[in-house]
């Protein structure tokens, strides 16, 4: 099945990808045009993608001065099966940015550790960050592939 959408909204079929603890990468533009991407981890609230990282970081910089990003995650059992969004950053935001770290740090950790600053990160890089959430807008989504 290939699977071209260009619905703002996931499929149902392939959101387990954003909502499991499957990694993303995410792709921005680098001001000299070449691609810089990250593995990240991936959320969907229902309207956006959610990437948490720090406003201090290349890729957040990247989206700040050029809002469209590509997030490409696979399933990990299914090579076959992936989504690829690409979107616009709609907000940047530090508001409860902590908490959905935390959020994430249980879902991804192997050791379901409850907190990200003190578990995953030192306690002290809080005070040297500034942590965010990016909410990235669909344009175009693409589900899984067909090889010939």
């Amino acid at each position: 099945m290939d699977a071209e959408r260009n619905s703002h909204t996931i499929p149902e079929s392939h959101q387990d990808l954003l909502l499991d603890p499957v990694y993303g990468v995410l792709t921005t533009m680098m001001s000299d045009g070449q691609p810089q991407m990250s593995m990240v981890w991936v959320d969907y609230d229902g309207r956006y993608l959610l990437i948490n990282t720090i406003l201090e970081r290349q890729k957040t910089q990247n989206m700040l001065a050029n809002p469209k990003v590509n997030v490409l995650v696979t399933d990990p059992h299914d090579g076959n099966r992936f989504l690829e969004v690409r979107g616009e950053v709609a907000e940047i935001t530090q508001e409860g940015a902590v908490a959905h770290a935390d959020k994430q740090t249980r879902l991804y950790s192997e050791e379901k550790q409850q907190h990200f600053y003190g578990d995953i990160y030192p306690e002290e890089r809080r005070e040297q960050e500034t942590r965010v959430i990016v909410n990235i807008s669909p344009t175009k989504i693409t589900a899984n592939a067909v090889f010939s």
